[in-house]
């Protein structure tokens, strides 16, 4: 006698206990399996044409299952707790006008040095090469290099009249606002 092919519902509902058990090892809470069980399920039923029926379902479910659950981890890994919403008063952003505004600065004193430091600064100082690589993608010496990248720094922090990490970030009245809100 040959046997019946249980209906997506019936394989989906024979392996839930098995299932449970295995997301209660992953979590290592019962309220926490729950709800991995809860979404490996809807996950499923939202793809049950991709089952084929006779297959290994329980498989087909722990993978759902287990996937989900490291997704929830590396999303985890990245959130803060917040829930009475203590640091979230206490963030400030600067405007980004003042950021757009410096990036124009700067891209006009940058277009304004002259070519061959422009060159070595960004192979250098942008496209994170060596010296030995710049020197060799220029085809000049190492010295030639670090001379040119020396150059174009002192050039663009004099075009942008910089002269200490001071002058960086945002302004003295902006840098005030910044810190009375981190102290409170």
């Amino acid at each position: 006698m040959k046997s019946e092919t249980p209906t997506f519902k019936q394989a989906m509902l024979a392996a839930l206990p098995s299932l449970r058990a295995f997301a209660l090892s992953l979590s290592g809470r019962a309220d926490r399996a729950d709800d991995l069980v809860q979404e490996a399920v809807m996950k499923a039923w939202a793809k049950q044409q991709d089952f084929k029926l006779g297959t290994n379902m329980q498989a087909w479910l722990v993978t759902i299952l287990r996937n989900t659950y490291y997704s929830q981890m590396r999303k985890r890994g990245r959130e803060v707790q917040d829930s009475e919403g203590t640091f979230t008063a206490r963030l400030s952003v600067a405007p980004a006008h003042d950021g757009v505004m410096d990036m124009a600065d700067f891209r006009r004193a940058l277009a304004s040095l002259p070519d061959d430091q422009r060159e070595a600064l960004l192979l250098v100082g942008a496209s994170g090469f060596s010296y030995e690589e710049a020197a060799e993608i220029c085809g000049c010496a190492v010295g030639t290099i670090k001379s040119r990248v020396s150059r174009a720094r002192s050039r663009l922090q004099d075009i942008l009249k910089i002269s200490g990490p001071g002058d960086f970030g945002p302004d003295r009245i902006s840098a005030g606002a910044v810190a009375k809100a981190f102290a409170e």
